[in-house]
């Protein structure tokens, strides 16, 4: 079982290199008609461009403000910028915000934003998926956060080729109702297991690694279905694979990634159903093109 696994590892390490999950964290005070934005990216992820200053902060915008000046540094590894913008009016309820920074860093890139006024604060993610949002400046309900953020992590969950096409490999490896259930609690459950992990890994992972891996993960459970159909370690695998899914969610709010997980639940009940209604025969032939599809992916992401 072991050879299997250095298998596995020794596949996913050529996608190792300098890059950390992508991420950068910002913070707006808004003061009357002026506020006073700081960016906090590292500095692998900065652009190598003339002026990387320019370019980030270019990406990130806020309503009808007009930003008066601006200036960045490097600090201990990190590109600290600090902007002032002014506003032709107050807005003391909301301000729409737009963030690109994906375009200039990395696909998968996450900018964390904390929007401030006064005794009142609101936090918004933004990815590619996500590239507009509203900062409230009034406490909002627990309901209104709730369904706001679990919302875009299903969302999220729902346009993750990756995420389901390893559901429909998992539905195709249980062999009965039950096992279906445990494989889903055991996946499910190791990503929540990844949250606490990610941060400490020493290492960097790109989106290319991201959507090789998952990849990967697809073509490994596919090979266990054909080469061992009856294998009696498939929970343990399915657990283990599934801490390479909770990595690319582990930069995200926990009611983004409850969001995630309801949503992945939900897809696995139709998926697990069709699975097991369908003919045992057509189970090892299912899996092969699985695992051919996941194959091609993860070689075109390998060389792109």
């Amino acid at each position: 079982m072991w050879r299997k696994w250095f298998g596995l590892a020794a596949l996913v390490t050529p996608l190792l290199d300098a890059h950390v999950v992508s991420m950068s964290t910002g913070e707006l005070r808004m003061d009357g008609p002026t506020a006073v934005f700081e960016l906090r990216i590292p500095m692998y992820e900065v652009p190598r461009v003339a002026d990387p200053s320019r370019t980030l902060l270019d990406r990130i915008r806020f309503g009808d403000g007009h930003r008066t000046r601006a200036s960045c540094r490097e600090e201990d590894g990190t590109y600290d910028c600090r902007a002032e913008y002014e506003f032709p009016g107050i807005h003391p309820n909301a301000l729409e915000v737009e963030c690109s920074l994906f375009e200039v860093t990395v696909p998968n890139h996450v900018h964390l934003l904390t929007a401030i006024q006064g005794s009142n604060t609101d936090q918004l993610v933004f990815d590619r998926n996500f590239t507009e949002g509203e900062a409230r400046f009034h406490p909002p309900s627990r309901a209104e956060v709730l369904v706001r953020d679990t919302g875009k992590g299903a969302r999220r969950a729902f346009q993750n080729a990756g995420g389901i096409l390893f559901l429909a490999a998992l539905a195709l490896a249980a062999r009965s109702r039950r096992e279906a259930v445990a494989l889903a609690g055991f996946f499910l459950a190791s990503e929540w297991l990844a949250r606490p992990i990610g941060p400490r890994i020493p290492l960097a992972f790109t989106a290319r690694f991201f959507d090789a891996a998952l990849a990967l993960t697809v073509a490994y459970l596919a090979v266990e279905i054909l080469a061992l159909p009856e294998g009696k370690s498939r929970s343990f695998i399915v657990a283990v694979l599934g801490l390479f899914h909770g990595l690319s969610l582990a930069a995200f709010p926990v009611l983004y990634q409850s969001g995630a997980t309801v949503a992945q639940a939900v897809m696995i009940v139709p998926l697990a159903a069709a699975a097991l209604w369908m003919p045992k025969t057509c189970t090892r032939p299912a899996a092969a093109v699985l695992g051919a599809v996941a194959v091609g992916w993860f070689v075109f992401r390998l060389w792109k």
